[in-house]
């Protein structure tokens, strides 16, 4: 079994970096960022915490340091072994290097600090750069993930302020996590699932759940329901699918249940099966049903489904004019990403159908279709001190301006409430608090914080 070694948690040629900077170099500063120019203009800051719990609060061995050893030495690169030696002697294996951080679920426009780090022994000057492999992989996948499902609930939630009479109570059930089996790994899943539940409270990946419950003390962070899957409707043959709905009905009746309807001809399962063979069982029912269809066209398949659904079960009008169904209510799970969410509730207010009627699951779109060019995430270095002169640095490619880095130290302040990054100074409130330093976790933060702080922007 493979252990975490955060010696190898790097790329490969950055074991060669401790013999590249300059003579009397004494420290490093890096900064990361989410650039301008990607597919959004704001950024949910999630998953730090995570990292530092799981990596940076696992000391380093000289076990740890002969398996790298051997490694980069069969591998083709240098190794600093008495780097790593003097880490374990001098600080018991943990690292020599000071991290602060925007706290965690902030929204922050694009182009900004979010995270700094710089070494804090003269001797471990090649830390910094060392760390950027594993540290800025931390951040950019779930705070990609966490930003794709913020911006999902704000189209949701401008929906359901046009057509519900209860936005805020309906929204953080109506986008469901989906994504479990389409992502890379176990990891993934973790990582990613817990950044959904920043923004919503439905999941049915569990990784993502005990990730947020464990790595956040969230208690329960996220909650599903049951479901018929495929092969338990077509388990019961095609002239047997209206007993597995019923049966579904029985098991499950006392509160919601979703039923998959397509495994044959969801037309005829909403309005012969559920519209007319089990519209009294429905009825009679504790709790509700959603319909889930699952292919074909998003927008047609939605409205068609809710209006024959409201033949059968009628609907109430609202207080702002739209149609609620009675009894029923439907979940859309293939082909969802941030368009499809937006024009299918766009079908169905302009059919007079409330956006309460409507929830979503969002499968790899929501957890895999994204990479760290999304919002294009960097880590650069910013600053270095030489022989006692502090020297601001950036990288300006002629090629490519947009990949310009920022020089000098840097903090995250607010100017008339928005978030701006400035050159660091001892008079400005510095919104990047000190998360790390020398093996010492300084600041953690709930789940409820973070919610929080992602629901204000």
């Amino acid at each position: 079994m493979l252990t975490k070694n955060i010696i190898l948690n790097t790329d490969s040629y950055k074991a060669s970096h401790f013999k590249q900077y300059p003579p009397g170099t004494t420290q490093v500063t890096s900064y990361i960022e989410a650039r301008r120019g990607g597919k959004f203009d704001r950024t949910v800051f999630f998953g730090l915490q995570m990292f530092l719990q799981d990596y940076m609060q696992t000391p380093v061995t000289m076990a740890m340091i002969d398996e790298a050893e051997a490694f980069f030495k069969a591998h083709g690169e240098p190794f600093n072994r008495e780097g790593w030696e003097y880490i374990v002697e001098t600080y018991k294996g943990y690292l020599p290097v000071k991290i602060e951080a925007v706290p965690e679920g902030t929204v922050v426009p694009t182009g900004n600090v979010l995270v700094q780090i710089h070494s804090t022994d003269k001797n471990c000057v090649w830390l910094t750069s060392y760390l950027e492999t594993a540290l800025l992989r931390a951040v950019w996948y779930p705070s990609t993930v966490a930003t794709v499902s913020w911006h999902a609930k704000q189209i949701i939630l401008d929906a359901l302020v046009r057509s519900s009479d209860d936005p805020v109570g309906q929204v953080s059930f109506k986008l469901h996590d989906f994504g479990a089996r389409g992502v890379s790994s176990n990891e993934s899943a973790g990582l990613g699932g817990a950044a959904h539940l920043v923004n919503f409270m439905g999941s049915d990946t569990v990784e993502g759940v005990r990730y947020a419950n464990h790595y956040y003390k969230a208690g329960m962070a996220g909650f599903s329901i049951p479901a018929a899957e495929h092969s338990t409707i077509i388990s019961w043959g095609r002239a047997g699918e209206r007993d597995a709905y019923a049966n579904m009905l029985k098991q499950f009746g006392d509160g919601l249940v979703a039923v998959v309807s397509d495994s044959y001809d969801l037309r005829n399962a909403v309005e012969k099966i559920w519209g007319d063979a089990l519209h009294s069982e429905v009825m009679k029912m504790k709790g509700m049903l959603v319909v889930r269809p699952d292919s074909g066209d998003p927008v047609t398949v939605v409205l068609e489904t809710v209006t024959g659904l409201a033949k059968s079960f009628g609907y109430t009008v609202n207080k702002k004019g739209f149609r609620v169904l009675n009894r029923v209510r439907v979940i859309q799970g293939d082909g969802i990403n941030l368009t499809s969410i937006g024009d299918i509730l766009e079908a169905l207010l302009g059919a007079g159908y409330s956006a309460d009627n409507i929830a979503f699951g969002m499968g790899g779109q929501l957890l895999q279709g994204i990479n760290r060019d999304t919002i294009r995430w960097a880590m650069k270095c910013n600053q270095i001190t030489i022989n006692g002169e502090v020297r601001k640095v950036s990288k300006n490619p002629a090629t490519d301006p947009t990949k310009a880095s920022k020089s000098g130290k840097l903090m995250l302040v607010r100017d008339l409430g928005r978030l701006v990054t400035i050159p660091w100074n001892e008079f400005d409130k510095n919104e990047l608090i000190p998360v790390y330093e020398n093996g010492t976790i300084y600041e953690t933060t709930t789940f409820d914080e973070v919610r929080a702080r992602a629901a204000v922007a």
